[in-house]
């Protein structure tokens, strides 16, 4: 499961559990970036973007490109993971 592997180090995925280095990842598909509590990077909070699945395919496989200045500095290279980790956050509301 790619969110163990690589994600849940710093992300939570479950509704309503704290945040941890990173955002809970609950329902971030279709949601607005930046629009949880969480302390957010003025990068993050100026993009602009909604966390669609292409911006999510886009921002994983090299978030500094997609958003620089952004503090998530792990990418998803493989883009059977990315589909993947997508597909199972659309799951999380």
């Amino acid at each position: 499961m790619v969110f163990r592997q690589r994600c849940q180090a710093c992300h939570t995925e479950e509704a309503g559990k704290p945040a941890r280095v990173g955002p809970n990842l609950a329902g971030v598909v279709g949601r607005k970036a930046a629009a949880t509590d969480f302390n957010y990077s003025a990068a993050l909070k100026g993009s602009g973007l909604t966390w669609n699945r292409e911006n999510l395919d886009r921002y994983l496989a090299a978030p500094s490109k997609v958003i620089p200045g952004t503090r998530m500095v792990i990418a998803l290279t493989d883009p059977a993971q990315r589909k993947a980790l997508i597909d199972y956050l659309a799951k999380k509301r």
